[in-house]
């Protein structure tokens, strides 16, 4: 079986991250998108994420290509929205069934990861979540070395 890069990424960063793990690694990846993109003022974007969050919103998502009977691993990314995932990755976890697959989830964050993975493990009914990476940035400026990142997929590639 075989292992994918999933993830969302609003300004860069967590794409910045899936993209150092694809080229590491050779997984296959794909991006979350929504139908409807966000703004691209961020105090907006700001408030509409903490409205989102708060309510558990789940904004509709463009389907993606994969077929996930042909992967067992999934690796998900996602940017830490108010303490939780952004929420695309909240509807992805809910129309895609994971059930049965192994995942590695990585939040990127500008101070705190909040509880976003346990939120990741809650929305994974029946997947098996290991041990996720917290990838900190300092704007558009990424905290956590590369070696830390590489190690991580180093793992996930003699785990799978």
């Amino acid at each position: 079986m075989k292992t994918i890069i999933i993830y969302y990424s609003y300004g860069g960063n967590t794409k910045s991250v899936a993209k150092l793990l694809q080229e590491s690694t050779g997984y296959d990846a794909e991006e979350i998108f929504t139908v409807r993109p966000y703004s691209s003022y961020y105090n907006d974007v700001v408030e509409q994420g903490e409205r989102e969050v708060k309510t558990e919103y789940m904004p509709p998502i463009i389907p993606l290509k994969a077929d996930f009977s042909e992967y067992d691993t999934v690796i998900l990314g996602t940017p830490v929205w108010w303490y939780s995932v952004a929420p695309a990755v909240r509807t992805f976890l809910t129309q895609y069934n994971l059930s049965g697959k192994t995942l590695y989830p990585f939040v990127t964050n500008g101070g705190w990861a909040g509880h976003a993975l346990q939120d990741i493990s809650a929305l994974c009914k029946g997947a098996t979540v290991k041990r996720g990476l917290d990838v900190l940035f300092e704007g558009d400026h990424r905290k956590v070395n590369k070696k830390r990142i590489l190690n991580w997929a180093a793992l996930i590639n003699a785990e799978s």
